[in-house]
């Protein structure tokens, strides 16, 4: 398969937080409730665009929702061998993440991978455009000298993949549920982790052999 012949190649891979390397545990339409918003609107575009002083008050009430939702994270399905996996070939790891950096190493402390990343590489709302936006992928890619095509981007939603796309980046959709298809934007789709660390451990590229 090319994709997994691909995917061997990558040594710099980004992720989305919740959702991805969390279990799902946001209830956004009861964020948009206590933030006074409308069912479905994205949050951070719907804020961005009220005057002061409002905008600055809802935007410490959604500050006080993450907090609350960062101390309970919970590690999804197949992270800590995916990896240990991947920290076993020298892979260097990022976030891009909606929320802020502060609530990011949170979750990330919670889930038991923060010793993975440098918080340098966690990069959120403050410290770049929101996703589908792919400046923070950009800015990981500088950080890092390496061009697109070294590094992937793994999410659970659209604006995951299309930002990864936007940056030219391969993508990798993990989810399981129905209705949440993005074929045009998705390279590799898995449904939780642990089938993303079968695959990885199933398919590698057999080693080159020594010399005579």
């Amino acid at each position: 398969m090319a994709e997994m012949e691909s995917l061997h190649q990558k040594r710099y891979w980004v992720f989305d937080l919740d959702g991805t390397l969390t279990c799902p545990v946001h209830d956004f339409e009861h964020i948009r409730r206590e933030l006074g918003l409308l069912p479905g609107a994205d949050i951070l575009a719907t804020l961005a665009q009220l005057a002061e002083p409002q905008r600055s008050q809802r935007y410490a009430q959604l500050d006080d929702l993450e907090r609350y939702y960062a101390h309970r994270a919970a590690p999804a399905t197949g992270l800590l061998p995916l990896f240990e996996w991947l920290h076993g070939r020298n892979c260097s790891f990022g976030i891009l993440t909606r929320n802020t950096r502060e609530f990011a190493l949170l979750s990330l402390q919670a889930i038991g991978v923060a010793s993975y990343f440098d918080p340098a590489f966690v990069i959120g709302r403050d410290e770049a455009e929101p996703k589908p936006d792919p400046g923070g992928l950009q800015h990981l890619l500088g950080a890092w000298g390496i061009e697109p095509g070294c590094a992937l981007m793994v999410g659970d939603f659209r604006y995951d993949l299309e930002a990864g796309r936007n940056a030219g980046m391969m993508t990798v959709h993990v989810d399981s549920r129905d209705g949440r298809d993005w074929p045009e934007l998705t390279d590799l789709r898995v449904r939780d982790l642990g089938e993303l660390h079968a695959l990885l451990c199933r398919t590698v590229p057999p080693a080159e052999p020594l010399p005579a």
